[in-house]
């Protein structure tokens, strides 16, 4: 029988992973750094579990031996996933992660050789970011094949989960990222705002270097790319901050203060339940011709589980493509719409 990994359990979101895969009938092996926190959690769903550090080659390997694939929900993910997805090259396992940072998925890219001749597939970025995103714009390609010109905008994400701000933090003093040209380019942090119309509102939405700088340029050639979203007055005060002291920010004390500040865990049950994420998207040509579409799905952890099962259920199935992989030029623009309660409305 196939079976995966779910490294990461501990967390916030790897456990929603665990548990809803466990709701599917799915057998996971649970694995993570954290015995104290594997041990009950596996217990508690009658899962095989292993504790170990990534830095354990040996463990990792002897783990990675018993399945077909990993997904890997421990982030920083521009800290863990160069050994995680090295050790499913060696052993030919698939490798699929959570992540929504650029560098993460720059660097998943470079392996795309490798992964063909181990006859894998990498495809990082399975949850809400970039799934829903990725999909809206090989959609929008799709609609307007002569785009050359794309912009993506989000809101509704709602509590975030400790292992989210802290790879945020992580990387507030990098300032903003957008794609120009075919290539990604720095940009001050949040250096552009715009209004986005939602369908059910309007909101003022600014710049961020979201994972499709990355990912979307490899799902639809469209070598412009700019990615907006909506943020609370005092995040956004802190990310125009950035720009002047964003040195400061990111050095080790104050990076050492800000992590320690971050609460655990992130929306509770009744906040997932009832929370909505809303997407629109836009492209546009040389000739002028422009196109857009307004996407509603489920809360963004509640989506990451959804999506990120989704994708596992398909590689137990053996539905995959070698190489590196982004989820919409894998499976297709709707693959997003096999998940329940999303919606895509083409303007």
């Amino acid at each position: 029988m196939k079976n995966f990994l779910i490294y990461g359990a501990n967390g916030y979101t790897g456990e929603l992973v665990a548990r809803e895969a466990v709701r599917r009938g799915l057998k996971p092996i649970l694995a993570g750094r954290s015995q104290n926190k594997i041990e009950p959690l596996a217990k508690e769903l009658n899962l095989i579990f292993r504790t170990f550090s990534l830095e354990d080659k040996k463990s990792l390997e002897y783990t990675l031996k018993e399945v077909d694939f990993v997904l890997h929900c421990a982030g920083p993910f521009s800290l863990t996933s160069q050994p995680m997805v090295e050790a499913c090259l060696r052993l030919g396992k698939h490798y699929l992660d959570i992540t929504g940072e650029i560098a993460v998925f720059e660097q998943m890219a470079q392996r795309d050789e490798a992964a063909k001749k181990a006859g894998i597939m990498i495809m990082p970025g399975v949850g809400f970011d970039v799934v829903p995103s990725d999909c809206l714009a090989l959609h929008l390609k799709n609609r307007l094949p002569s785009a050359t010109v794309l912009t993506l905008a989000f809101y509704g994400l709602g509590k975030i989960s400790h292992g989210t701000q802290a790879t945020m933090l992580m990387n507030i003093g990098n300032g903003g990222a957008i794609r120009k040209n075919g290539e990604i380019t720095r940009v001050p942090a949040a250096y552009k705002a715009r209004e986005i119309n939602f369908g059910e509102f309007s909101k003022t939405a600014v710049a961020i270097p979201w994972g499709d700088v990355s990912t979307a340029f490899y799902s639809t050639g469209i070598p412009n790319i700019e990615v907006y979203t909506v943020v609370p007055e005092l995040n956004l005060k802190l990310l125009k901050l950035s720009r002047y002291i964003g040195w400061l920010l990111a050095s080790k004390p104050v990076q050492n203060y800000l992590q320690k500040q971050i609460p655990s865990g992130g929306a509770n049950e009744e906040e997932r339940t009832q929370g909505k994420t809303y997407l629109w998207g836009e492209v546009s040509d040389a000739d002028g011709n422009r196109v857009s579409t307004r996407m509603q799905a489920p809360e963004g952890y509640t989506l990451t589980v959804l999506t990120a099962l989704n994708i596992a259920e398909k590689l137990l199935e053996g539905n995959f493509q070698k190489g590196f992989q982004t989820p919409a030029k894998a499976f297709g623009a709707d693959l997003i719409l096999e998940i329940e309660g999303v919606k895509r409305m083409d303007a």
